[in-house]
């Protein structure tokens, strides 16, 4: 792991996300005029996992007792994450109030946020594959996987929140901050500022 580092071409760009979130948008809309359910969910799981970077297992794990939208808590708690951990993710409204559309829309009685047309609980490989089916759709690099979007959604994060690499490791559950280290690596304003004025002298 030590010497993994994180590349550029690991997670989308702005442009790459919005083109897939739109795909996934207007796919569930037509769905949703005609009563379908599956794209109203992958919708939702491409918009969990750019909006909260939990991983593969933690999405298909997730239930609905865990996920806060009272006045003021838009959260999520992920238990039994890697290493057996428990933490919170927060997210923002427009994402909350997605949850809310789902699960007015959903007709599964089952616990988790994301059942399967058979079962209780989509499987990660079953995840996986939504990902690559709407990526397929909205033209992006079969590189991608599902997991890219964890490392764009710590791309975003680290840089929304001017680059405090803390609140990215609690958001990812990361144990170690050497884990996190990888995004200053490839992030980092001080290096974009120091080019920018090396262009200019």
């Amino acid at each position: 792991m030590s010497n993994w580092i994180i590349t550029p071409d690991k997670y989308l760009t702005e442009e790459e996300t919005k083109q897939l979130r739109k795909t996934c948008q207007n796919t569930a809309l037509l769905a949703k005029a005609k009563g379908i359910q599956s794209p109203v969910r992958d919708a939702l799981i491409i918009e969990m996992a750019i909006n909260t970077g939990l991983r593969v297992s933690e999405l298909a794990n997730l239930k609905i007792e865990h996920i806060y939208l009272r006045k003021g808590q838009n959260s999520l708690l992920v238990k039994n994450g890697k290493g057996n951990k428990n933490r919170i993710v927060h997210f923002g409204i427009n994402l909350k109030n997605q949850i809310l559309e789902y699960l007015n829309y959903r007709n599964s009685n089952s616990e988790f946020l994301f059942p399967s047309q058979r079962d209780e609980k989509m499987t990660p490989s079953g995840i996986q594959q939504v990902f690559k089916k709407y990526a397929k759709k909205a033209r992006l690099s079969s590189r991608y996987s599902i997991h890219s979007l964890r490392h764009t959604y710590a791309v975003r994060l680290y840089k929304a929140s001017y680059y405090n690499l803390r609140m990215v490791q609690k958001m990812l559950g990361h144990s170690s901050p050497t884990v996190t280290q990888v995004y200053a690596d490839v992030l980092d304003s001080d290096i974009d500022k120091a080019i920018a004025n090396l262009e200019n002298q």
